[in-house]
C-alpha cells in the first residue's frame, strides 16, 4: 500500500473513532491533513480577529511550513493509529 493510499485509509478512520480526540490533537490532524494535502499555509490567515478557531487552525498549520507531503502524510497515519489503539 502506498504512503498516499495509507493517507486515504487514516483520514477515513479519524472519521470512525470512538472517542473525540482533545482540541490539540485535533488541531494537529488538521494541520497534517492541510500539509499534506495542500502544502505551506497562506501567509494571511482570517481576516477576522474574533475568528479564534480559524487563528489557531492557521498558526498550526503554519507551523508546517517546509515539510514536505509525504512527511506529513505519515504524521497524520502515525497520529491517527495512535488514536485507534
Amino acid at each position: 500500500m502506498t504512503t498516499k493510499e495509507q493517507f486515504e485509509q487514516a483520514v477515513a478512520d479519524s472519521k470512525l473513532l470512538t472517542s473525540r480526540p482533545d482540541n490539540n490533537t485535533l488541531l494537529q490532524l488538521y494541520s497534517l491533513y492541510k500539509q499534506a494535502t495542500e502544502g505551506d499555509a497562506p501567509g494571511e490567515g482570517s481576516s477576522n480577529p474574533f475568528d479564534f478557531i480559524a487563528k489557531a487552525k492557521h498558526d498550526a498549520w503554519s507551523k508546517l511550513d517546509g515539510m514536505p507531503s509525504e512527511e506529513a502524510m505519515n504524521k497524520y497515519i502515525a497520529t491517527v493509529n495512535g488514536l485507534k489503539n
